[in-house]
């Protein structure tokens, strides 16, 4: 992206169908649960797209059907994604709301929490 543009919020055509495969899955996601970009993007196929799950969840905003984009965290249960919510807290109220212990920005227990798109659906 070039310096003063604002973020693209359509994927670019190429990414289209990767990033509606992304909110498929995401959709899936149960409450009170979280995945991960990079368990996303493995149960695609494209295990080394942990980046673009993440500009997927960036451009999910205002999708009809809604997707969760705020049970998407990193690898080790950060709310990296927080600053693409408004407020930025708002991604923490989110799971709290769901029963999700929050602390310094990680889900606390995130092996409990978390859901495995691999194991749980099937392909």
């Amino acid at each position: 992206m070039k310096k003063n543009q604002p973020p693209q919020t359509t994927p670019p055509e190429k990414h289209r169908d990767f990033f509606s495969d992304v909110y498929d899955v995401v959709r899936q996601i149960p409450k009170g649960r979280v995945t991960s970009y990079g368990a996303i993007a493995a149960y695609l196929g494209a295990k080394s797209s942990s980046r673009m799950v993440g500009w997927a969840m960036n451009a999910a905003h205002g999708r009809i059907p809604p997707v969760p984009a705020h049970r998407v965290v990193n690898r080790k249960g950060l709310l990296t994604g927080r600053m693409h919510f408004t407020p930025p807290e708002l991604m923490e109220q989110m799971l709290v709301a769901e029963g999700i212990e929050v602390k310094e920005h990680a889900v606390q227990q995130f092996d409990l929490y978390f859901w495995d798109p691999v194991k749980e659906l099937q392909l």
